[in-house]
């Protein structure tokens, strides 16, 4: 979005695998319930994918269970208020205030939570537009403040 150069990254794609690897050990049932344990433990859903990836062996949630880890969150009512990406983009903002408040004359720090900023507030347009968030919801850096220290 705010990028001064303007390359796309070359990536490869995942292949097409439409049911679930046949080493795989673990079933419908037993990865829902791992899921439900560490969300509770208060993980979030990227923290748990990486979790079941490196510690349990299983590659991908959809193929398995048939459906997105943050649809098994909703349904067992563990996904947290604020959405996952939106609350690191608000960290990170909450960062560059405090690192400002410490060096006043750093421009380009100064530049980025600008731009920070406004990636909160275009975001929170596009969840209040989707119905995560209320509609009266808005960034105030004060309270977000609170919010993230009352979280970690």
């Amino acid at each position: 979005m705010h990028k001064k150069s303007r390359r796309g990254k070359s990536h490869s794609t995942r292949p097409a695998r439409p049911e679930p690897p046949s080493w795989l050990g673990y079933t419908q049932e037993e990865i829902e319930l791992i899921i439900e344990e560490l969300a509770k433990k208060g993980y979030t859903s990227s923290q748990i994918g990486v979790i079941l990836r490196d510690q349990f062996g299983i590659p991908l949630i959809k193929p398995i269970i048939g459906r997105k880890m943050q649809e098994v969150m909703k349904e067992k009512n563990l996904l947290p208020a604020i959405p996952e990406d939106l609350f690191s983009l608000i960290k990170k903002a909450i960062n560059l205030r405090r690192h400002l408040d410490e060096h006043p004359k750093d421009k380009s720090s100064r530049r980025g939570l600008i731009f920070t900023e406004s990636k909160v507030r275009k975001l929170a347009k596009y969840y209040i537009r989707v119905g995560k968030l209320p509609p009266d919801w808005r960034y105030d850096p004060n309270k977000a403040k609170l919010l993230v220290a009352g979280s970690s």
